[in-house]
């Protein structure tokens, strides 16, 4: 499976799947910290994250995520919603992608992780991927 890296540090790529409800597969590897706050969407209800990417999800599609954080060896394993998309051409340059929101299912331990690591920075207001 080749996964494309964004110039942010951020390597995504989806192994099969179809379009419209379907449950996907996203593989999501965040590599730094400064990519992990452009990505994370903390007022979204159990947490979430932005996912650039040029494949095309419909909101409410569901996703299982598999997200690799920083250097971790381990991936965490998050079921979630499409619930943001960011489509080609949209204003501002914003980059394409989609956000994802994640299921209750995760008891927040994708949220706790990704703010962990965010400590210090998460009332920061540099621009994120979608504020």
């Amino acid at each position: 499976m080749s996964t494309p890296l964004t110039p942010s540090g951020i390597a995504a790529g989806v192994p099969g799947g179809a379009i419209g409800g379907q449950q996907r597969i996203l593989s999501f590897a965040i590599k730094d910290k400064a990519a992990l706050y452009a990505s994370f969407m903390p007022f979204i209800r159990n947490g979430g994250l932005f996912i650039p990417t040029t494949k095309r999800y419909q909101l409410g599609d569901e996703i299982f995520l598999l997200l690799q954080l920083m250097d971790e060896p381990d991936r965490i394993p998050v079921a979630g919603r499409v619930i943001w998309v960011t489509p080609p051409g949209a204003e501002g340059n914003r980059a394409v992608g989609v956000g994802v929101q994640f299921s209750e299912q995760d008891k927040g331990v994708a949220r706790r992780k990704i703010e962990e690591y965010l400590v210090g920075v998460l009332n920061s207001e540099r621009p994120t991927h979608t504020m």
